[in-house]
């Protein structure tokens, strides 16, 4: 009777794995963006052209077990060269110092996705909404899955602090930016 107890749990362990599946992130179907505060009355929004990602997604209980991504700083992109530059500088993000920002989930709890954000040389542990689009076959035969990230951080918990005072009050750039991430990630082939 044990002897089944017992290959009956591992049965049980190993077919849950087969509906898990590792997804590649498709940069060109996916966006990492933001919007920030600027001047007190307006949002700038940008985001990063060049990045990367895999996801564990288990196709059966539609949960997201894990998530890994890197962007590239100096891919910052807010549709003006000259800002752009001004993010990259020293003073701001710093890309020679720390060309990179990585995510690594933790947690996935109830319709939140935890996870460590390091950020100019800083490690958070941050909070995102997520969004479960669910999974599809695209017209070439690949699995797809999609997943909608939000939520909000402040830049100076990261040792971003660059700042100008406004004269009627208020400063140029919000300390608070909003995240806005798109992720479609395609099925790996075994």
């Amino acid at each position: 009777m044990k002897k089944t107890s017992v290959l009956t749990a591992l049965f049980l362990l190993s077919s849950a794995s087969l509906f898990a599946g590792t997804y590649t992130i498709d940069t060109e179907h996916s966006t990492v963006g933001f919007k920030v505060k600027h001047m007190m009355i307006s949002d700038v929004s940008g985001k990063f052209d060049t990045f990367n990602g895999s996801l564990n997604y288990d196709e059966k209980t539609k949960v997201l077990k894990s998530l890994n991504g890197t962007i590239d700083v100096n891919s910052i992109n807010t549709a003006n060269p000259k800002r752009d530059d001004h993010l990259k500088a020293s003073d701001l993000f710093d890309v020679q110092k720390y060309p990179m920002i990585i995510f690594n989930l933790t947690e996935v709890k109830n319709d939140f996705a935890y996870g460590q954000l390091t950020l100019h040389g800083v490690t958070k542990l941050i909070k995102l909404k997520l969004d479960n689009n669910g999974i599809v076959k695209d017209p070439w035969g690949n699995q797809r899955v999609g997943l909608e990230l939000s939520g909000q951080l402040n830049r100076k918990d990261y040792g971003i602090t660059w700042n100008k005072a406004l004269e009627a009050g208020g400063v140029a750039v919000d300390e608070n930016v909003k995240l806005d991430i798109q992720l479609e990630g395609i099925l790996n082939k075994q």
